[in-house]
């Protein structure tokens, strides 16, 4: 008799760990079908480039906030203030203002224009929001009766991770390196990992996208002149350091005061920024700027004419970036 309990329980057991150790098997089969149908992407060919708006950028003219706004909270994070509105369609919008709002309006239209995934933003000149409270940051921007001067909205979208600029699934390729000779491009000095985002597209595809391009259009390097959006400085910085029979270097200084140096993990960290922008193939620096020289120059003012850049500097910039373009077509 205890032999036949004895051999029921084995059975009961063995029966009940079969069907326990199955469900997770099947769950991780079915987690990794679901991989297989997400992509993820990078680039995605522009197939209207020539006719691509980039005054309104990706968002398009439809998608631009709308008025009223209304305060939800106050951002702390980084180096410029921000805060969280909410527009009259009931779209949440992230408030930046000070240096960066420029610049990165229009950055995130260059990216756009050739094939990168991008931020929907959008610059105002002025802005009024209901219920604004005296913020921790950037009250110098807020006149008396509430009015903000000088603001970029961008589009509030959940980030599902960030991505390493020396670890990721697109090194090596011409899309990957064509992201490398933008930043060069446009200067942008502050590659941090946590300035880059991963998307979830509706759990269909994982876009990467760098996410924080305000630090863009100014001067890079190692002294305490850095900046952003600053016409003068930007003019003035060259593009091209190195050319190999396979590879170019471009110029994309990032190192920190050598004060700094102190501080060695973050010292080490802003040096190794600079390996963003060597050692390209050429042939994928001409592939980016073959891309790039099908922008029409009033396509690409049009991109400092969205971030409220004076016809002057529009003009000025525009040049800039055509004489790079130039550049990259010529390796």
């Amino acid at each position: 008799m205890r032999r036949k309990i004895l051999f029921l329980l084995i059975i009961i057991f063995s029966v009940q760990a079969a069907v326990f150790s199955d469900k997770p098997g099947k769950v991780a089969g079915e987690q990794r079908k679901r991989d297989v149908k997400r992509q993820v992407v990078i680039w995605r060919q522009p197939r209207d480039i020539r006719t691509r708006n980039l005054f309104y950028g990706s968002g398009g003219q439809a998608g631009q906030p709308r008025g009223p706004f209304r305060f939800i909270k106050e951002n702390r994070g980084g180096s410029n203030p921000k805060f969280v509105v909410e527009d009259a369609r009931g779209v949440r919008w992230k408030v930046k203002f000070g240096n960066e709002a420029k610049p990165e309006t229009a950055a995130t239209r260059l990216l756009w224009a050739v094939g990168y995934f991008a931020d929907v933003n959008y610059y105002l000149p002025r802005l009024r929001v209901a219920g604004l409270p005296r913020l921790g940051r950037g009250q110098k921007y807020v006149s008396t009766d509430g009015t903000i001067h000088g603001a970029r909205l961008e589009r509030v979208v959940k980030k599902v991770d960030d991505w390493s600029w020396f670890d990721n699934p697109f090194a090596g390729t011409k899309e990957f390196n064509g992201l490398r000779v933008m930043m060069a491009l446009m200067n942008n000095w502050d590659l941090k990992q946590n300035n880059n985002a991963i998307y979830n597209l509706r759990g269909r595809e994982l876009r990467y996208v760098v996410n924080d391009l305000g630090d863009t259009f100014g001067k890079t390097g190692g002294d305490w002149s850095r900046s952003q959006g600053n016409l003068e400085d930007f003019l003035e910085s060259e593009f091209v350091d190195e050319i190999t029979p396979k590879t170019v270097d471009l110029i994309l200084h990032s190192r920190p005061p050598i004060l700094y140096a102190m501080a060695v993990p973050y010292y080490v960290k802003r040096v190794r920024m600079r390996k963003v922008a060597e050692d390209i193939p050429r042939a994928h620096a001409r592939w980016m700027g073959g891309w790039l020289n099908r922008l029409s120059n009033k396509q690409i003012r049009d991109a400092f004419r969205a971030a409220d850049y004076t016809p002057h500097e529009a003009n000025a910039y525009t040049g800039k970036v055509r004489e790079r373009i130039r550049q990259l077509n010529e390796l």
